[in-house]
């Protein structure tokens, strides 16, 4: 199976074929075509240029099977680039498309026997966080703030050594340094592309639609007034 994937949630601008073992289990994913830059901004004006290069580089857009996208958490903006993107292109192509958590895209970046934490940072004190063990997540998805996620992570950890994986792990080590003094960090910016191809080749369409995934209200409020209405005056 063929697939490609986009990746707009975070810090990077992502476009990738890949193709999986096939009859042969053993020889993994290969890597058809990849287009990655790290950027914050700007993934609009790039995406389409580099997801056209990345096809090109496969042989094309036809022989794929199915598209992933990161659906969040991440940035508000980059993730409704990404999801229009992958949704317009699966229209076109007739392909169906799939929806990846960017947290289980970054937890699937590490190799780790014990547990994995991937954590976003979401600002104003508080990380976007998913615990993991063996690959299987323990619970789901969650905003906290860094108190909480400083308890669980280390009360699912126990003896072990956590591996912090995300923007959120540097948050979570300045806050609280003693604790996580031995933790293993991984400071990606985005996801492995790897990682988000093996994830959407697993995933059952049915169960995993490319709709966003927000842990928290969004910062802008509704205007108060109509446009050409005048202000209200102070009480």
């Amino acid at each position: 199976m063929k697939v490609m994937v986009i990746d707009t949630a975070l810090g990077a601008c992502v476009a990738g074929v890949f193709a999986d073992g096939g009859v042969d289990a053993g020889a993994g994913l290969r890597i058809l075509g990849l287009r990655s830059e790290q950027m914050t901004k700007g993934h609009q004006e790039r995406l389409g240029g580099l997801a056209r290069d990345a096809a090109d580089e496969a042989g094309g857009f036809d022989g794929v099977d199915r598209i992933g996208v990161t659906v969040g958490p991440g940035s508000f903006t980059g993730l409704r680039v990404g999801l229009a993107f992958a949704l317009g292109l699966g229209a076109a192509l007739n392909r169906p498309v799939i929806g990846v958590s960017t947290l289980d895209a970054l937890a699937a970046s590490v190799e780790a026997e014990g547990l994995v934490a991937a954590v976003i940072d979401a600002r104003r004190g508080q990380v976007y966080a998913r615990l993991f063990r063996g690959g299987a997540p323990l619970g789901e998805a969650e905003a906290w703030p860094l108190e909480t996620a400083r308890d669980r992570i280390l009360a699912e950890a126990g003896a072990g050594t956590p591996v912090l994986v995300g923007s959120g792990a540097a948050v979570l080590s300045e806050a609280f340094p003693e604790d996580f003094t031995a933790a293993r960090r991984s400071l990606l910016a985005a996801p492995a592309p790897e990682a988000l191809a093996a994830l959407t080749l697993a995933a059952d369409p049915a169960t995993s639609p490319p709709v966003p995934l927000y842990l928290r209200a969004p910062d802008a409020t509704p205007p108060s007034r109509l446009p050409g209405q005048p202000r209200q005056p102070a009480a």
